[in-house]
């Protein structure tokens, strides 16, 4: 048989003004050990035997009692312990009447000690309280649980809950009739004749030993609860240390600090990403939410119209808002270069109730923000406690982060080694190959010069030529080298201008058929025309780039083929200049290696093509240094290429902020280094 219904209820129902109180079952213990040492105690030898029930909640806390009631049913036969079996508990009549209920019984939850006598009763009936998961993880000393009931020496109270007990025993054990209705005529009866008996007083000694208890287990519960608290805490922080310290990957560190401070300490929204001080905005990579919560993740974030924001940095602390529909910074409308209600359309998109901002800094510096979002349906307070962790968790953040950009520095370097390493060897086999040869026709062409006195005027002239080619193969090799070391150094002094594209082009196109026989060039088709506007850039450079480009394209395209030059609009306030072959191509998966320094598709030492690889890496130097791109396009080999390069255009507005050139002043300056490069050339 299961009873659901509770005995501490019915006593209330019976007796209306009773008020509970809570009790440790540290307390409880003491005052039933009190309550039963009256009735053990020599003064209480000759009074009438007593009537004694007690209910355990379990078999396991009888077993701790059962010498007392040993002791106690030596002095009456009107003794009923009941308990939930746990091993050989069971209904029985032996020494004393023991009462087996089922533990989803509603016994199972409460505590219950009645004792009366001609002189003396007392009652205690307790129902242990429900405690969340928190609190059971603090009260984790069987001590500390608690029970909410009532503790009495009052006949009446006594005699009612002994009523309700003892017909709840004959319902668990009918056979126990008769001895039940002995016990309710001899200890509950007289009350409605008018016996009128001893009244009970309440032992000074055991108030105080209650208060006491009761007091300790107090202070040892908040003792337990900040322990955990402490520990948790603990735990949380080195998990995440542990975790961001595995990686060297900021993304990988990022996501799991959030994740682990998140789930850690149960805000409803933690969201963390890389900043600087200067940055108007940044986008959301890096979150975690609790279910309920809405996402961030990708959106845009304001931070130089986000007044929270730039109080963080300038005080280099932690920013914690428990209201936000009572902060200032928030609700106001009327700050100086604040958008209209920036924030509050955050606040109220993202259902922030609750504002914590802690930065990560690392020796002054700022390397990003951590948010945590409580979002309702009430505001919360932010402990100084969580503040302190998430701080000591944004250090560490923090210091793992410089420790990625150490590594990530440290594997660029390693690169920037390697390629310095493989530049070195190129620069050995080039030079090398591209010296050596020269050097040994003109010694050729010197030597036969001075031995054959009797040589043709012709013959003469033949080798004096092509000596003097090879002098000037090797003059370029050198100011090809000299160009682009100066260019990378930033040692060149460039001086823009409003210049006609069309007339450089055609000054390039000048120079490219000067210094080539004109049988072996392709055809070379000029699309671009004198109407196009106006580009500002240093007009000798922008010929070193077209004359490169064309000699590129002509180099690796055959007489019978074609190269052209074209023009295109590439954005209101750039042109597209386009040098297209149909010559040998480019393989797809190489269209950007092509640019790199003493790049040669076929190898530096088998070319069939002369050359030091160093054309289109000048080319990119030049274009990139007055702001723009360059890059080339191919289907494949023998497929032609084309090359793509852009320019700014000419602003006449000299209040233009986007015009940072100089003014048009300095043409005259410019064009008598194209007549000296001319010269060299």
């Amino acid at each position: 048989m299961i009873i659901l219904q509770s005995v501490l209820k019915e006593l209330l129902e019976a007796l209306t003004g009773l008020k509970t109180q809570m009790y440790f079952k540290s307390s409880l213990t003491a005052l039933s050990h009190a309550m039963e040492d009256q009735i053990l105690a020599e003064s209480m030898l000759n009074s009438a035997p007593p009537l004694v029930i007690a209910s355990f909640q379990r078999e396991r806390f009888y077993r701790q009692e059962a010498h007392r009631y040993k002791r106690l049913a030596q002095k009456t036969d009107q003794v009923y312990v009941l308990a939930a079996p746990e091993t050989s508990f069971s209904n029985y009549s032996d020494v004393y009447e023991q009462v087996a209920f089922a533990p989803q019984d509603g016994l199972a939850q409460e505590w219950h000690l009645v004792i009366i006598t001609d002189q003396y009763s007392s009652c205690l009936v307790c129902r242990e309280r429900q405690t969340s998961s928190k609190e059971l993880d603090a009260a984790n000393i069987d001590n500390s649980r608690r029970f909410e009931g009532i503790w009495s020496l009052d006949r009446q109270v006594a005699q009612t809950a002994a009523s309700i007990l003892l017909k709840r025993i004959l319902k668990y054990r009918p056979q126990l009739a008769e001895k039940i209705k002995r016990a309710e005529q001899r200890y509950i009866d007289p009350v409605e004749t008018g016996i009128s008996p001893v009244k009970a007083q309440i032992d000074p000694f055991v108030r105080r030993l209650v208060t006491y208890l009761q007091a300790s287990q107090y202070k040892l519960l908040k003792s337990n609860r900040s322990l955990a608290l402490k520990e948790t805490k603990e735990r949380l922080l080195n998990s995440i240390i542990g975790a961001i310290r595995r990686s060297l990957d900021s993304e990988e560190i990022l996501q799991v600090a959030v994740k682990n401070l998140g789930e850690g300490l149960g805000v409803c929204r933690c969201i963390v990403y890389r900043c600087k001080e200067n940055d108007t905005s940044t986008q959301i990579y890096h979150e975690f939410t609790n279910p309920g919560a809405k996402s961030v993740k990708g959106k845009t974030w304001p931070l130089r119209n986000n007044p929270l924001f730039q109080e963080v940095i300038e005080l280099r602390d932690s920013l914690s808002i428990e209201d936000t529909s009572k902060d200032p910074r928030i609700q106001t409308s009327n700050v100086p270069g604040v958008e209209q209600n920036s924030l509050q359309n955050i606040v109220k998109s993202c259902s922030i109730f609750s504002w914590l901002l802690i930065p990560l800094v690392y020796q002054d510096r700022l390397l990003g923000m951590m948010e945590l979002h409580h979002c309702g349906p009430e505001p919360t307070s932010w402990k100084p406690e969580d503040i302190s962790l998430v701080d000591a968790i944004a250090n560490q953040i923090s210091v793992a982060l410089i420790q990625a950009e150490a590594y990530a520095n440290l594997e660029d370097l390693n690169q920037q080694l390697e390629a310095l390493d493989r530049t070195r060897s190129n620069l050995v086999a080039i030079t090398g190959h591209e010296l050596r040869t020269p050097l040994s026709t003109i010694q050729i062409c010197l030597e036969s010069l001075a031995s054959e006195p009797d040589m043709s005027l012709e013959l003469r002239q033949i080798m004096l030529n092509t000596a003097l080619q090879d002098a000037e193969r090797m003059r370029k090799l050198v100011q090809d080298f000299l160009t682009l070391s100066q260019l990378e150094s930033g040692r060149v002094e460039c001086n823009p201008e409003p210049l006609s594209l069309a007339e450089c082009v055609d000054l390039s196109l000048s120079h490219l058929r000067s210094r080539i026989n004109m049988g072996g060039l392709p055809q070379i088709t000029n699309l671009v025309t004198s109407d196009l506007p106006l580009v500002q850039v240093d007009g000798e450079w922008l010929v070193e780039v077209l004359a490169k480009l064309l000699d590129n394209a002509c180099k690796f395209t055959g007489s019978d083929g074609q190269v052209t030059i074209r023009v295109s609009r590439y954005n209101p306030q750039s042109l597209e200049v386009i040098v297209s072959d149909t010559g040998r191509g480019i393989e797809p998966n190489r269209l950007n290696q092509v640019f790199d320094r003493f790049y040669q598709e076929e190898g530096a030492l088998r070319r069939s093509v002369g050359g030091t690889g160093l054309g289109l890496a000048i080319c990119r130097q030049i274009v990139a240094n007055w702001g723009g791109q360059i890059w080339a396009k191919s289907q494949g080999k023998n497929q032609g290429s084309e090359f793509h390069f852009t320019l700014p255009i000419f602003e006449a507005n000299p209040s233009d902020s986007s015009n940072a050139f100089n003014p048009p002043a300095k043409k005259t300056r410019n064009n008598s280094k194209k007549k000296q490069k001319t010269s060299n050339s």
